[in-house]
This record gives C-alpha cells, structure tokens and sequence, in this order.
C-alpha cells in the first residue's frame, strides 16, 4: 500500500481538510463582519458623530426618558409573567401527559409563526372601539389601547415562546423519575419544584429569561400597531428612534439606536460571564 492510500485510510473520516475547513471560516467570519459587527459599529459612529455631548442631550431629553422607563416597564411586567407561563407550561408538557397537549405546544409556537404587526390589529380588533371589549372598556374607563396595557400584552404575545421553549426540551430530556420519587417521599408539589426541578432547569431557564427581555425591550411590530405612537407617553424605545429618524434627527435617532444596543449588548456579555464561570455545570445539563 503507497503511503498516499496509507494517509487517506488513517484519517478521520469525519475530518475535512484544512483548506476546506479555513475557508468556512473566513466565510462565517466575513459574514458576521458584514451583517452583524458593521451595522453595530455604525450605529456607534454616527451616535457619537457630534460629540459625546450631542448623544447625552439626546439621551436625557424627557421624550426619551419617557422612552426608556416605557421600554422597562414594559419589560418589567412581561418577563416575570412570562418567565411563569413559560415554567407552568414547561411542566405541563414535559411532566404530563393530557388531551390537547400536541395543541399547547402549537400554540406556544404560534408567535414565532405570526407577523408581530398581525399579532398588534388582534388587540386592535379585541379592545378598539369597534372591537368585542373596546365598548365595554370605555365604558367602565379602561384603557388598553394606546396605554402601556396594550404595549404589556403586545410585548407579552410576542415573547411568550422564549421560556417555555428553552425549558420544555430541557424537562423532557430529564424525565419524570426524580419528581415521582421526591412525590413518593412525601413532598409537596412546590417543593418538589423548589428543591429538585429547579436545580435542574436553572441555567435553561436563566438563558430562557435572558432572551425574553432582550426581545422585549427590542420589539417594534406589535407594539407600534397598539401604541398610538404618542411622543412621550407611548413611544418605546424603538418607536421613539424611529420618530426621531423620520423627523430627519439622525443623531438622536442613532444615540437612542445606540442606547438600545448597549442594552442588547449587555444581556450578551452576562450570558458569556455565566457560560464561562459556570461552564462545567452548564455542559452537564446539556448532557442530560
């Protein structure tokens, strides 16, 4: 056997060669270079295009104020409650076997498969003043539309899937035995989840909330359509960068941009730092 056949025979199967193996990762490189880290460093440079003077008035001014703490608040409500839902029906579905169960994990991926802007005119239809409840709201003074009501559930629809999603595969990977036995030993059902459910799901569910808040504070669509677009009273922090860039305040609408950024950034450098301290135990419950 010549030792060009003996080289090939020895060699892994599954191993590519290293020109093949380089140039996957000059692609991969370049494409997150022109996609991902160009906009992101543009965003930056024109924030800080006339002074880091300019982008603190832009950031400060009450409009944008009122922008942030919107963004928050909303934020705020929708990913605890979210953060429950996505638990209960992780539980459900992985614990429990029920009629209607393939339907509730349809339903969890209904808002992946929706237009957020669909998902914003079904709370228009639902609380507007020809919708079902609009009449009865106004009249027993409830506003849900262009109030930060409507923006909570907006941005609850939108970001409902996020927990349930990280944590369903998680559960069901990891059975029942444990809460059975602690079930058997006489343990209550909050304590079972207390004491042996979560210790398991923690990271899961930590990466589950990590991306839910991130898609909170970042969502447009749905919220735009039930907002009202109110400068200062309903404006979220995207809708705000949006009046300002089309009111032709570039720098305002990129320090805006660029504040929104840094939070996104933000929630990436906390789950790297969980990644890396806690690599090890992360690896195991990816095992499981």
């Amino acid at each position: 056997m010549s030792t060009q056949s003996q080289t090939r025979s020895d060699r892994n199967p599954t191993e590519d060669p290293l020109w093949l193996k380089l140039l996957l990762g000059i692609l991969a490189m370049l494409f997150i270079a022109i996609v991902l880290l160009l906009p992101l460093t543009l965003v930056f440079k024109e924030a800080f295009a006339q002074g880091v003077g300019a982008l603190w008035t832009a950031t400060t001014e009450p409009d944008a104020l009122a922008a942030v703490r919107l963004s928050l608040t909303a934020a705020a409500i929708a990913v605890p409650l979210n953060t429950l839902f996505g638990i209960a029906a992780a539980w459900s579905v992985a614990k429990f076997d029920f009629p209607g169960k393939t339907l509730l994990v349809t339903v969890i991926d209904l808002p992946f498969s929706v237009s957020p802007v669909v998902s914003g005119l079904i709370y228009v239809l639902v609380f507007g003043m020809q919708g079902w409840l609009g009449p009865w709201a106004s009249a027993h003074d409830i506003h849900i539309l262009f109030a930060l009501p409507g923006i909570v559930l907006a941005t609850i629809f939108v970001t409902f899937p996020f927990v349930a999603r990280e944590l369903i595969p998680l559960m069901t990977d990891q059975g029942r035995e444990e809460e059975e036995a602690a079930a058997t030993l006489g343990a209550s059902g909050l304590g079972t989840f207390l004491r042996v459910t979560l210790p398991n799901i923690k990271w899961g569910l930590l990466y589950g909330v990590l991306l839910c808040n991130a898609r909170a504070l970042g969502e447009f669509g749905a919220v735009s359509v039930v907002s009202g677009h109110i400068r200062g009273q309903t404006n979220t922090m995207p809708l705000h960068v949006e009046l300002l860039y089309n009111n032709y305040d570039y720098v305002g609408a990129f320090s805006v941009a660029a504040l929104l950024a840094m939070l996104a950034l933000v929630t990436l450098v906390l789950k790297s730092l969980l990644e890396w301290r806690y690599a090890d135990e992360l690896a195991a419950v990816h095992r499981h």
